[in-house]
C-alpha cells in the first residue's frame, strides 16, 4: 500500500548491452565481454564442509501476474496531470481477451492478481446507476485509491464498458481467465474501508460497516468502527499547495467532509483531524482490540501453530457467537461471496495491522471453501512471519523487508552478495511460504535512476528472486518489458506507476500493440527483456529442481577464497532426486568474472554423482555447456566465465 504525498523524479537512462545476458540481439556501442580472463587457481585441496539444505517436496512454483486492471488496456498515451476519463483514457476488463490472457500466460503466469477491482471511491459520475458520489476532499487522485474500498459487493464501475452491468462483466473476466488455464486473485482490504463505504449491491439482510454502531463510545465489541466522541471529522491541511484533482473545479470539492463523530483513519491516526500523510480517505475497521491494545475476543492457543486450518474451523465453530466480533464476520461473509463467483484467492492488504486470531477464522473459512484458495498477505515486520503463517493460516507472505531490500541495495552497488545467503538462512524454515518479487504497485520500477538504472541491470538478481526457493515469483505488468513509470499523473508519484489516477504505462502500450500484444510498437532493448523474462519464469514450471532442496555455495566460496569469485557474484544450488542445477548471478555491470566454482563432496553424495560430468545452461538462448570436474580431495570444481549481468541455470547431465 502506497499512500504517501512524498514525489519522487527519475531521468531517462540508456538500457545496458544485452549481448552479455546471452541474448540474441546485437546492440551498438556494447563493450565485448573479456573471455580472455585468466582462469581461477585450483581450491584448497581441504575438504570443504556439506552447506546446509532444506528437505523439501512441493508441486510447482506459481507465478503471479499482477496486473492493475484500469491501466492494463489503456492504449491512450496522452498522460494528462490529473486526467479525466475522456482526457487519458482507462482499461476495461474486456481488455482482458483471450489473446491478451494467453500473452500474460505465456510469461509463466498461474495467478492473477487483478488489482483494484473491488469497488473504491471514485471521482467520476455513476449516479444514474445508484451510486452516490464520491467527495475529493477524501479521495485520492481523480481515479481513487484501490485501497479505500466503497463497496465490497461490487466491482470498479470505470473497469465495465457497461458500469450497470460491470459485476456480471466481471464474472466474465473470471471464467476467460480460468479458460486460459490461470487462477484468479483478488484483493481485500481488512485494516480499513472508505471514509464514505456504501453498499448499494449487498446481499438481503448484509448491512454496511457501521451501521449498527454505537457511536457514543469510542469502542464497543461489535462496533465496526472506533470513534472521536464529541468532535467532527476535518480534512487534512493540504501540503505544499495540494489541491484535490490538481484545483480543478468539483461540486464537492470544498475541504470539507461531514463525518460526525469522527472516525479513527485507515493507519490508526485517533485525530478528528488526521495529518495530510495519514490515510485519510479510509476508516479503520475494529477487530475487537480495545484501544489500549487488549484483546476482546479469544486468544487462538499456541498450539495451533501446528493444527490444520480445518482445526483452526473447529476452534472457531465451537465459540458461542458473541465471542467473534462483528467485523470477522462482515469479512468472512465477504470472502465467501468472491469464492462463490469463482475467485480462487486474495491478497490481503496490511495484514499485520489485523490481529492474527483474525486471520485463523478467516482464512480456515476459505480453506474450508476451497482447500486450494490461494492466500497472499502483506506483512512487513520478519518477527510476525511464524505467527501469520502458522497461526493466521496464510500461504504466502511477502519477501520484501529482507530478500528484496537486499537485492536492491546489491544491485546499486549498496551491499554484498554475501547478504542473500544470510538473509534467505533467516528464512530456512518457511522460505516456501515467502514470495518474491522486484516490482509490484508500490515499490519503484526498476528501470528507474532511483532504482537499477535501466531494466537491464536488475536480471541477476531476478534470476536469484525467482530461483532460490520453492516460493511464488510474483511480476508486475509492464516489468517485462522495462516500464519506467515516469509520468507525472496527478497523486500519483514518478518512478511507480500510478495507482492513484488515469495513466497510460508506455511500455506496456507498446508490447500491446493495440491489443495484438506482440510487441509490434517496442523496441529490440523491449522485446529482448521479455523474452528473457519469458525464459526465466517458464524455468518455474520445466526446472522440477526448483521444487526441491537448496543449498547455498556462496560461503563456501569465501571460505575456500576461490579466486574470481567476488562480493558481484552469488551461487547456490537447487535439486531434487530428478534434477540437480548450479545456478550462478554477476551483478556486475562493467566486469567479466571467471573462476573455479567448489562443490562439495556430500553434496555430489546426495547427488550420486561419481565421475566428470556435463552441464547445460538452462537459462540463455546461447547455452553454455561446461563440465563438473572430480577431484582427489573428493569435491568438484565447474569451471564459470560470466559476463556481466550474466546469470548461469546450469543441469547436470545424465
Amino acid at each position: 500500500m502506497l499512500l504517501s504525498f512524498k514525489p519522487f523524479f527519475i531521468k531517462k537512462s540508456p538500457l545496458a548491452c544485452i549481448t552479455a545476458l546471452g541474448l540474441s540481439l546485437s546492440l551498438s556501442g556494447c563493450q565485448q565481454a573479456n573471455t580472455d580472463t585468466q582462469k581461477a587457481q585450483q581450491p584448497s585441496q581441504a575438504a570443504a564442509p556439506m552447506p546446509q539444505t532444506q528437505q523439501i517436496s512441493t508441486a510447482e512454483k506459481p507465478v503471479v501476474y499482477q496486473v492493475f486492471t484500469r491501466l492494463y488496456g489503456n492504449t491512450n498515451t496522452t498522460n494528462k496531470p490529473w486526467g479525466t476519463i475522456a482526457d487519458n483514457g482507462v482499461g476495461k476488463f474486456s481488455d482482458f481477451t483471450d489473446t491478451a490472457l494467453q500473452d500474460i500466460k505465456s510469461l509463466g503466469t498461474t495467478h492473477v492478481w487483478y488489482t483494484g477491482v473491488p469497488h473504491h471511491a471514485v471521482i467520476n459520475d455513476y449516479t444514474h446507476i445508484g451510486i452516490s458520489d464520491d467527495d475529493p476532499d477524501v479521495v485520492k487522485g481523480r481515479a481513487g485509491s484501490p485501497y479505500a474500498v466503497k463497496d465490497y459487493y461490487n466491482v470498479n464501475p470505470d473497469l465495465a464498458t457497461n458500469p450497470a452491468n460491470r459485476l456480471a462483466e466481471f464474472e466474465a473476466l473470471i471464467e476467460r481467465t480460468h479458460a486460459n488455464g490461470m487462477q484468479v486473485i483478488i484483493d481485500i482490504v481488512p485494516n480499513h474501508i472508505a471514509r464514505n463505504y456504501h453498499s448499494v449491491s449487498a446481499p438481503k439482510g448484509e448491512q454496511d460497516f457501521g451501521a449498527n454502531d454505537d457511536t457514543t463510545q469510542i469502542y464497543s465489541k461489535h462496533n465496526n468502527f472506533y470513534y472521536v466522541i464529541g468532535e467532527d471529522f476535518a480534512v487534512p491541511d493540504a501540503p505544499n499547495g495540494y489541491a484535490p484533482l490538481g484545483g480543478d473545479a468539483h461540486p464537492l470539492s470544498d475541504g470539507k467532509f461531514t463525518e460526525s463523530p469522527a472516525k479513527w483513519t485507515g493507519n490508526g491516526s485517533r485525530l478528528a483531524k488526521p495529518d495530510a500523510n495519514d490515510w485519510y480517505e479510509t476508516v479503520k475497521i475494529n477487530y475487537g482490540v480495545k484501544p489500549d491494545g487488549s484483546h476482546d475476543f479469544p486468544t487462538l492457543p499456541a498450539e495451533y501453530a501446528t493444527k490444520t486450518a480445518a482445526e483452526h474451523l473447529a476452534f472457531w465453530q465451537a465459540l458461542a457467537a458473541d465471542d467473534i466480533p462483528d467485523s470477522w464476520r462482515k469479512f468472512e461473509r465477504i470472502a465467501q461471496y468472491w469464492l462463490a463467483k469463482g475467485v480462487d484467492g486474495f491478497r490481503y492488504d496490511m495484514a499485520e495491522m489485523v490481529p492474527v486470531e483474525f486471520w485463523s477464522y478467516l482464512n480456515s473459512h476459505i480453506k474450508h471453501t476451497n482447500p486450494n484458495a490461494f492466500i497472499l498477505a502483506e506483512v512487513y515486520n520478519p518477527n510476525l512471519y511464524r505467527d501469520y503463517i502458522h497461526l493466521g493460516k496464510m500461504d504466502y507472505l511477502y519477501d520484501k523487508v529482507d530478500l528484496y531490500d537486499s537485492l536492491k541495495a546489491i544491485i546499486q552497488g549498496k551491499a554484498s552478495t554475501a547478504v542473500i545467503a544470510k538473509v534467505q538462512a533467516k528464512v530456512s524454515d518457511i522460505e516456501q511460504h515467502m514470495l518474491h518479487f522486484l516490482e509490484n504497485h508500490d515499490e519503484q520500477r526498476i528501470n528507474t535512476t532511483d532504482f537499477a538504472g535501466n531494466a537491464f541491470n536488475a536480471l541477476p538478481a531476478m534470476v536469484v528472486s525467482t530461483t532460490l526457493s520453492r516460493s511464488p515469483t510474483l511480476l508486475y505488468f509492464g516489468q517485462d518489458v522495462g516500464e519506467q513509470g515516469a509520468q507525472m499523473a496527478g497523486f500519483g508519484q514518478p518512478t511507480r506507476t500510478s495507482i492513484f489516477d488515469y495513466v497510460g504505462v508506455p511500455a506496456h502500450q507498446r508490447w500491446m500493440n493495440n491489443g495484438k500484444f506482440d510487441g509490434g510498437q517496442s523496441t529490440q532493448d523491449e522485446k529482448a527483456l521479455r523474452a528473457y523474462y519469458q525464459r526465466l519464469l517458464n524455468l518455474s514450471h520445466n526446472a522440477p529442481a526448483l521444487t526441491g532442496d537448496y543449498a547455498e555455495l556462496d560461503t563456501l566460496q569465501r571460505q575456500q577464497h576461490t579466486q574470481g569469485y567476488d562480493d558481484q557474484v552469488f551461487a547456490f544450488s537447487r535439486f531434487n532426486a530428478e534434477q540437480q542445477l548450479i545456478i550462478v548471478s554477476n551483478f556486475s555491470r562493467q566486469q567479466s568474472k571467471t573462476f573455479s566454482l567448489v562443490v562439495p563432496h556430500n553434496l555430489l553424495m546426495q547427488w550420486n554423482i561419481t565421475k566428470n560430468t556435463l552441464l547445460t545452461d538452462l537459462l540463455n538462448s546461447d547455452p553454455l555447456v561446461t563440465q563438473l570436474i572430480l577431484h582427489s580431495d573428493n569435491n568438484a570444481t565447474i569451471d564459470v566465465q560470466l559476463a556481466p549481468l550474466q546469470s548461469v541455470v546450469m543441469a547436470l547431465q545424465r
